[in-house]
């Protein structure tokens, strides 16, 4: 198993933690992994993203021309990934910040309402943990308990009152991912 892949969006959502914490993930399942962030100077409200390798084999490079995943969070970050999603690949896109329709039909496409379940739900700071249940429904690489042991090892331990919120926000996700 060797999954490669994207998460993009605007600084301020996450992105650069969800890829964190699925590496992390990863490693508590003794899988090889590789977390490579990539951001502009402005980091919250610029275009963010990251690159997150999980694999039973070691990883050759972590640099990346195609993705067998994408996880798109915003339209810039749509115009620029969405032709190097591999054929048969998968995308999954927060309906709240696309405004163009998905022009690709040779891959799989997931919606997941992200933003407005964290609104709904008064949890704003858990939109990315809604979007990484949905990425773990589909493609199950790594279990819930290691998400949850990821997120102890990203959290600074004054804030693992909130790992609770966040393991019900990964389930909230793993409900609410649609495939169009």
């Amino acid at each position: 198993m060797k999954q490669e892949i994207i998460i993009a969006g605007f600084g301020g959502q996450g992105v650069l933690s969800m890829g964190k914490i699925l590496a992390y993930s990863g490693l508590m399942e003794n899988k090889e992994v590789t977390w490579m962030p990539s951001y502009g100077p402005e980091q919250r409200g610029g275009t963010a993203n990251v690159t997150v390798i999980i694999s039973d084999e070691r990883i050759s490079s972590p640099i990346l021309n195609e993705y067998d995943i994408a996880i798109i969070l915003n339209q810039p970050s749509m115009d620029k990934f969405e032709s190097k999603i591999k054929r048969g690949g998968i995308l999954i896109y927060d309906g709240y910040g696309i405004n163009k329709p998905i022009t690709r039909t040779d891959i799989n496409v997931y919606r997941i309402d992200a933003m407005d379940a964290a609104n709904e739900l008064d949890m704003q700071k858990t939109f990315n943990m809604i979007v990484l249940g949905g990425l773990l429904k589909i493609v199950p690489m790594v279990s819930l308990d290691s998400v949850v042991k990821g997120l102890k090892k990203t959290l600074p331990e004054r804030h693992y009152n909130l790992i609770p919120a966040n393991e019900a926000a990964i389930r909230k996700g793993m409900e609410i991912i649609r495939k169009e």
